[in-house]
């Protein structure tokens, strides 16, 4: 019952003394930022409400991701997320972190995110007394003759309390004695104890004196460290060496070179001899490692540097040298010195990225916070004030912030297709005398969007398909790229629904999707369709997705799957035709004319005309071209009244298609009339006839005017061209006009290699008119030649892929004026 009462009792002294501190800590927030709080506070406990402080929801310190940083190298505390509230992480040990620093203040860095901000707080640390005074050594031992006289002072060593403020060193006491009283001096600010001779020593009386020197600190309750003084008697040598100086203060800049002379400490004593010779030492008390960065000279007491100064690591310098004689027994003089270190610039700044966001999405906004960045330096004064700049040329820039802390944020757009990622040197350069700077770079990623649509290797397609090909078959590759990256870059193909003939163009063409190839989905014909056009979309998989088109022109290349069609004799009058011919007609008599028409063309669409079989073949002949059946010679009285002939009718295509014809010829006595066709009426009055054989003699007349002028017209084209590489004529084949479906034009070029031709269509096409660019010359009107001059050698299939197909039945005009659709 008493050990719980007593543990009732602890438990409520600490709650009080916790309460107590608090509700110091809680005033010292409210009251102002930095926080305060004792050192040696327990893990776990409160330094306060850091979220209520900066502003901030419960809510808000888990979607921004509150966090803290120190400079101090560890994390002595952290954030309870649940409360918001800072507390205590690791032990904190003031002497530690600061050792006799006051104020000792342990700053922090608070970084929320979304929007990134970095809240500055600094955390005073308070000394409690937790050290007690301390002597280096626990015994000293004071070697003092007796014919000393009274009123001699001998310095003890100093005890050291690592405590600050109210809990430091506050006085010496001396155990009680007869000889000897404790004289306390005061010397650049530290108390240093002094053991006075109060009456002469007999050593025969008392040859050895035990003291004990106390040190009290000013803590409450107060703390004491103690050492054991022994003194012993000596005879004889009676004076002791004196230094010209009690006290000697220097300062040194940190960058004296090792073996530099500091100072020179000198003594004297007045005995003489052995008695008078001196030797000089540091004291016993001096630290190790002022003996590491410093050297006496025992013979001259000339002190030189004997390790490296650092001002960053101790500026301040203070010990004791003694000279001793050589007599016996040996006499002793003290003096202090005081070292202080000068600072110079020989620490560069330091760079230090607090937070860096990368990769960065290419849109981001001009302003967005990449990179927390700070800098510091651990010279002091005009050498570590700290500028940061950054390099040039890059979309980037350093925004300012609290002291010594900067933004780098985007400040112009982002292209990851021109620039995938940038190092940004940052350069920190301090204000020392020469400046130190240092450099660090820091390499932003940028990441792609999708920015940019596909893009065809060309603007458009021209695609030559013969007909009656194989369904299925590959008729040409599309290709685009993209310059994004990933699912970015990467492309599907398809065709845009459209109409051919009021039939879906799906129903004609497919695409691959992956790789642009296009199929035939069906064989063509080329009399039912000759050009087409589709359009193919080439579309990425990125998000939103982007897109382009091109047009890919169909041209239907025309095969010779077509015989040759006879138009006259007409079909309907039977497999034979029946002709009459007067016994009086002379050579070279047009008895009929065959005529025959391909549904092919070019090439394909030559017609040629044979006789095959005749009765007597040495009597007629039929011409090649034009299917015209004259005799050879004049009808004798034995030459029999029926002829047959067989007249075979061919095509100039591979492999040739052709078609025949059967003629019946009557020779008659007395019969003068042309033949007439058997379905017309053989009883037509005689003043019909004269009219139309008076309408064909003002045809042909004006035919053969008309083709004499284009002939001279050709003459003259081609005497002013005739400089030139190549030149290209239109003949028209037929008499019986361009509106003429089933008629052609030929258009034969004339380069220095071999002549080509191309097929003109005749007038059933004639709907549209659009640019034939690429000649010059115009054409005023067709006649039976005409001659066009193109812009160069190039071959004519060249100049007819430029024309636009995006109608099938369209028209061409060389140079505004109306030609039909033409293909090679």
């Amino acid at each position: 019952m008493e050990q719980r009462t007593m543990r009732i009792r602890g438990n409520l002294r600490w709650q009080v003394l916790w309460i107590y501190q608090f509700v110091l800590l809680w005033n010292t927030i409210e009251a102002q930022i930095p926080y305060t709080i004792p050192e040696e506070l327990k893990e776990g406990s409160v330094v306060g409400n850091i979220a209520k402080d900066l502003g901030l929801g419960i809510s808000e310190i888990y979607d921004r991701k509150l966090r803290i940083a120190s400079d101090a190298g560890k994390q002595y505390f952290s954030v309870d997320l649940g409360k918001g509230e800072l507390v205590v992480n690791k032990r904190i040990d003031r002497e530690y972190l600061c050792g006799e620093n006051v104020p000792c203040l342990l700053p922090l860095e608070v970084i929320v995110e979304n929007p990134l901000q970095l809240h500055r707080i600094e955390i005073e640390i308070q000394d409690i007394n937790d050290n007690s005074p301390g002597f280096l050594t626990n015994e000293r031992i004071l070697n003092i003759a007796e014919v000393i006289n009274p009123g001699a002072k001998f310095p003890l060593e100093s005890a050291h309390d690592p405590d600050v403020g109210a809990n430091s060193l506050r006085s010496y006491s001396i155990s009680d004695n007869y000889h000897f009283l404790l004289n306390i001096k005061t010397q650049g600010g530290q108390k240093i104890p002094e053991l006075v001779l109060k009456t002469s020593l007999d050593r025969e009386k008392q040859a050895v004196h035990k003291l004990v020197l106390t040190a009290v600190d000013g803590g409450t309750p107060a703390r004491s460290g103690t050492s054991e003084i022994t003194v012993i008697v000596l005879d004889v040598n009676d004076n002791e060496p004196q230094f010209e100086r009690p006290f000697y203060e220097i300062a040194v800049a940190e960058n004296r070179p090792v073996g530099n002379q500091i100072v020179n400490v000198k003594a004297s004593d007045s005995d003489e001899g052995q008695n008078g010779e001196i030797e000089y030492f540091f004291a016993d008390q001096t630290p190790e490692s002022i003996m590491a960065l410093l050297n006496v000279d025992s013979n001259t007491g000339e002190i030189t540097i004997k390790g490296h100064l650092d001002y960053e690591q101790t500026n301040l310098h203070t010990f004791d040298i003694v000279a001793k004689d050589k007599g016996s027994p040996r006499m002793e003089g003290h003096c202090s010195v005081k070292i202080n270190i000068a600072d110079v610039n020989d620490n560069a700044p330091q760079i230090i990225i607090t937070s860096l966001t990368s990769p960065i999405p290419e849109n981001s906004a001009p302003g967005m916070v990449i990179a927390l960045i700070s800098a510091k330096d651990l010279d002091v004064g005009e050498n570590g004030k700290v500028t940061l700049n950054m390099s040039r040329g890059s979309p980037f820039t350093l925004k300012p912030s609290v002291s010594n802390h900067y933004a780098l944020v985007t400040n112009g757009p982002l292209d990851r297709e021109t620039f995938s990622k940038y190092d940004v040197v940052i350069i920190a350069v301090d204000s020392g005398s020469p400046p130190l700077s240092t450099k660090k770079t820091v390499t932003v990623k940028i990441l792609d969007v999708n920015d940019n649509p596909p893009v065809f290797s060309q603007t458009s397609y021209t695609v030559y398909v013969k007909e009656n090909g194989t369904p299925g078959s590959i008729l040409s590759s599309v290709s685009a790229s993209d310059i994004d990256m990933g699912e970015n870059a990467k492309i599907s193909y398809s065709i845009l629904d459209s109409k051919v003939q009021d039939v879906s163009v799906s129903s004609y063409i497919y695409i691959n999707s992956d790789n642009g190839s296009i199929y035939s989905m069906h064989s063509f014909d080329y009399e039912k369709l000759k050009v087409f056009q589709i359009q193919v979309q080439a579309k990425d998989h990125g998000s939103p997705s982007l897109s382009s088109n091109v047009t890919v022109h169909v041209f239907i290349l025309d095969q010779n799957d077509n015989a040759p069609a006879v138009i006259y004799p007409s079909a309907v009058m039977g497999s034979v035709s029946h002709q009459k011919m007067p016994r009086s007609a002379k050579a070279g008599h047009l008895t009929t004319k065959i005529s025959a028409v391909d549904a092919d063309s070019g090439h394909n669409a030559w017609i040629s005309y044979r006789l095959v079989e005749a009765t007597d073949s040495s009597l007629f002949s039929v011409n090649l071209y034009t299917g015209e059946v004259r005799t050879k010679r004049a009808v004798s009285e034995q030459d029999d009244s029926s002829q047959r002939l067989l007249i075979e009718i061919q095509d100039n295509g591979e492999p040739v298609q052709s078609a025949t014809v059967t003629v019946n010829i009557l020779l008659e006595d007395g019969l003068h009339e042309p033949i007439s066709d058997f379905r017309q009426k053989t009883a037509e009055p005689s003043k019909r006839n004269s009219k139309i054989t008076f309408y064909l003699i003002i045809s042909l007349a004006s035919v053969s005017v008309l083709s004499l002028l284009t002939f001279l017209i050709l003459v003259v084209k081609c005497v002013r061209n005739s400089r030139s590489s190549s030149s290209c004529c239109i003949r028209r084949a037929d008499s019986d006009g361009y509106k003429n479906p089933n008629r052609n034009l030929q258009l034969q070029l004339n380069t220095d290699g071999p002549i080509k031709y191309v097929e003109v269509l005749g007038g059933d096409m004639l709907s549209q008119s659009q640019s034939f660019r690429s000649c010059l010359s115009p054409v005023s009107e067709f006649s039976d030649f005409t001659l066009v001059k193109p812009s160069s050698t190039t071959d004519f299939k060249d100049m007819i892929n430029v024309l636009d197909a995006s109608l099938p039945d369209s028209a061409w005009t060389f140079e505004s004026q109306q030609v039909s659709a033409a293909t090679l």
